[in-house]
């Protein structure tokens, strides 16, 4: 049952806010982090080919998708999946796989604004000289080099002490409050009076900053006078090799990428696009933000993590500096920085960029429970921000401070739970709605000419693309995940089944409603 029209909804209030707000929800973290480790991983060049398929093949027709699903559904005041899921699809199941769409997001949003506040800390850190300083000397090995800033970041979060439980650094807590507290502030604006505004500042600013740290990598030299430049990490990046096209470990990981970068499967873009209105174009501004993304993390992000990591500690070294993203961006970057002339000054850029980029994002998750509560619900914006404030403060305490908590999260809601609903997604779109009418709503009002081809691809590759994603991850990595025994993992695993139990109960109560009024 469709909700029958009801006051009206927030809109952006200009087409830049939303294409900046768009990047900015799909320019995070995995940008500058999650990208360089997977390409390093997967053999640089030999990753780039499938990564540059899968966002043609998967990317792109996902985004498209679901921009058309969310202006649909904000068109008949539904900002989130069980909404519109029960819009397009007239069974009384639509709703309840729609959850994913706001338990998804919610559970990502308890730790990404934990991590989003290190990033703080560290910019803030860098520019007083308060992280240690690296010093490259005749025979020391990048492990050694590295040692001191991964002590740091352990001693910073509490994971070097043994136990079940991590013991955080007070200035950790400090600046999770504080990030806490101003996300509330921004999310109690509204969307265009906030959110909106926060983009219009912090994108531009953002690419700003990165371009400054893209220019002087390029300058780099190595510390150690090897015979290793800039061009060999870009030609590590860059240089074709196809060898990775008959590898499906590298089609996964890009496949895996494209759903990060883009922020796909999350609900986010659903909600987003609910704020357009019903004949506002998709396809080239849809198009335009996935451009703005893939500048970021390819050009950008890529090449500041990979050509530092490269020019210092040569292509074997680089691979041991990437072999993590956290590893990447809070050890083995702050690490390189530090070793340049003004480094605390490029160690707060970098830093500051983060930030910039985990905020714009948090803005977005935190959005799906915002406007469900005010769509089915009918709560007011305040209250909405409230209740939201005070779930996931609440819950961001289990990855503070118990050991495994976030892995356990970031695979069930932010690796193995993306796929799942993105999956769900196209065959509610594209199958049962129909693919003919899926298709006139994507071109609706569209400022460009879509190529036909994308018709098929939704329908068919696309499609077939995630369930052979679905079906490998569920045969390599779900039985390891299972298998794991941890005490602490089971607590994760409760809260993740009373999140989802409590979301039920409020959808199934949003509906009961809605039927008694009629």
């Amino acid at each position: 049952m469709s909700r029958t029209k009801g006051p009206e909804r927030e809109r952006w209030s200009s087409r830049v806010g939303l294409i900046l707000a768009m990047a900015g929800n799909a320019i995070g973290l995995g940008n500058f982090l999650r990208f360089p480790v997977q390409a390093v991983e997967n053999g640089g060049g030999a990753y780039i080919i499938p990564y540059f398929i899968s966002f043609i093949l998967l990317g792109i027709p996902l985004m498209w998708i679901e921009w058309s699903i969310g202006r649909y559904g904000g068109s008949l005041n539904h900002g989130t999946a069980p909404g519109m899921f029960d819009a397009l699809w007239k069974n009384p199941i639509a709703k309840y796989i729609g959850i994913l769409g706001i338990f998804i997001p919610l559970i990502i949003l308890t730790y990404y604004t934990y991590i989003a506040s290190w990033t703080l800390a560290f910019s803030i850190f860098s520019l007083l000289g308060l992280l240690p300083e690296g010093r490259i000397a005749d025979g020391i090995t990048p492990a050694q080099y590295l040692k001191p800033f991964e002590e740091y970041l352990g001693s910073f979060i509490g994971a070097t002490g043994k136990g079940i439980f991590l013991t955080p650094d007070l200035w950790a807590y400090i600046f999770f409050l504080f990030t806490v507290a101003f996300s509330l502030y921004i999310l109690s604006r509204g969307v265009a009076g906030g959110i909106e505004r926060l983009a219009d500042f912090a994108i531009p600013t953002l690419f700003v900053m990165a371009l400054i740290l893209f220019v002087r990598v390029l300058t780099l030299e190595s510390p150690t006078g090897a015979d290793v430049s800039p061009v060999d990490g870009l030609a590590f990046l860059w240089e074709p090799r196809f060898e990775g096209l008959t590898s499906p470990k590298v089609w996964l990981a890009a496949a895996g990428q494209i759903f990060f970068t883009l922020s796909l499967g999350l609900g986010a873009i659903l909600t987003y696009a609910s704020y357009l209105r019903r004949d506002d174009d998709i396809a080239l501004n849809g198009l335009t933000t996935a451009s703005l993304n893939e500048f970021a993390e390819i050009v950008l992000g890529g090449t500041i993590s990979i050509v530092s990591a490269v020019v210092f500690f040569g292509v074997a070294g680089a691979k041991d500096a990437a072999s993590g993203a956290f590893k990447l961006g809070f050890i083995s970057m702050p690490a390189i920085l530090s070793h340049m002339p003004l480094g605390n000054l490029f160690g707060f850029m970098w830093f500051f960029l983060l930030f910039f980029a985990a905020i714009t994002s948090v803005m977005a998750l935190s959005q799906p429970v915002i406007a469900f509560f005010e769509d089915e619900l009918f709560w007011s914006r305040k209250k909405s921000v409230a209740v939201l404030g005070i779930i996931f403060f609440v819950s961001a305490h289990l990855p503070i401070f118990l050991k495994g908590a976030l892995d356990e999260m970031d695979f069930w809601a932010g690796t193995f739970g993306l796929v799942v609903f993105a999956l769900f997604e196209v065959v509610i779109f594209v199958w049962i709605f129909g693919s003919e009418r899926a298709w006139e709503e994507i071109n609706r009002s569209a400022q460009i000419r879509i190529p036909h081809i994308f018709y098929f691809i939704m329908k068919y590759i696309t499609p077939l693309f995630l369930i052979v994603i679905l079906a490998t991850w569920s045969y390599t990595e779900l039985p390891k995940v299972l298998a794991k025994k941890d005490g602490t993992i089971w607590i994760t695993r409760i809260f993740l089944i009373l999140v989802l139990l409590g979301l039920f109960a409020l959808v199934r109560m949003a509906w009961e409603k809605r039927e008694a009024k009629g």
